[in-house]
C-alpha cells in the first residue's frame, strides 16, 4: 500500500518522523549528561529538544493519520496503525508533560519531569517497533512496485515488480 502523501516520490510521514525521534532521543541523552555532571546547559538543551520534538511529532502525526485512513479496515495493518498512532500520541503527551513540568526551572528538572520523559522514551521504542512492522513487514507506505531494481522515485518511470 503506497503512502497517500508523498514528496519527491517518498512518504512524507516517514520523512518527518526522524525529527521527533532524533530530538526526543537527544533530550534523553542531554538529561543523562545533566544527571551525571550537573550541567545546566545540558538540561536547558533537553528542554528545547523536547519542545521541538513535540512540535515535530504533531506535524508527523498529521501525515500518519492521512496514510492510516487509506488502510483497509479489518486488516492487521489497520489495527497496528491505530495502536501506533494512539501510542505516539501518548509518547508526545508524556514528553509535553515533562516539558511543562520543567518550565519553572528548565535548568533543574524535577524527578517527575525526568521520569515522565523516560516513560515516554521507553514507550517510543515499543511504538516505533509497530511502525517498523507496518512498513517493513506489512508494506504500508511502500511503493506498490518496489523491488531491488526499481527506477529512481525522481524519474518519470513507474516501478514494476
Amino acid at each position: 500500500m503506497e503512502a497517500r502523501v508523498k514528496f519527491a516520490g517518498h512518504p512524507v510521514h516517514q520523512m518527518l518522523i526522524v525529527f521527533p525521534l532524533g530530538l526526543l532521543s537527544t533530550a534523553v541523552i542531554f538529561d543523562a549528561i545533566h544527571l551525571a555532571t550537573g550541567s545546566v546547559t545540558a538540561s536547558m538543551s533537553s528542554y528545547w529538544m523536547i519542545a521541538a520534538g513535540v512540535i515535530g511529532g504533531l506535524c508527523a502525526a498529521v501525515f500518519g493519520v492521512v496514510d492510516w485512513w487509506a488502510i483497509p479496515k479489518g486488516t492487521r495493518a489497520y489495527r497496528l496503525g491505530l495502536l501506533h498512532g494512539i501510542g505516539n500520541v501518548c509518547v508526545v503527551a508524556l514528553y509535553a508533560v515533562s516539558w511543562f513540568l520543567r518550565r519553572p526551572d528548565p535548568g533543574h528538572p524535577s524527578a517527575t519531569a525526568l521520569i515522565t520523559m523516560l516513560v515516554g522514551a521507553i514507550l517510543s521504542l515499543l511504538i516505533g517497533w509497530l511502525g517498523g512492522e507496518l512498513v517493513d513487514r506489512l508494506g504500508v507506505g511502500v511503493d506498490d512496485g518496489a523491488n531491488l531494481d526499481a527506477p529512481s522515485s525522481l524519474s518519470k518511470k513507474t516501478a514494476r515488480l
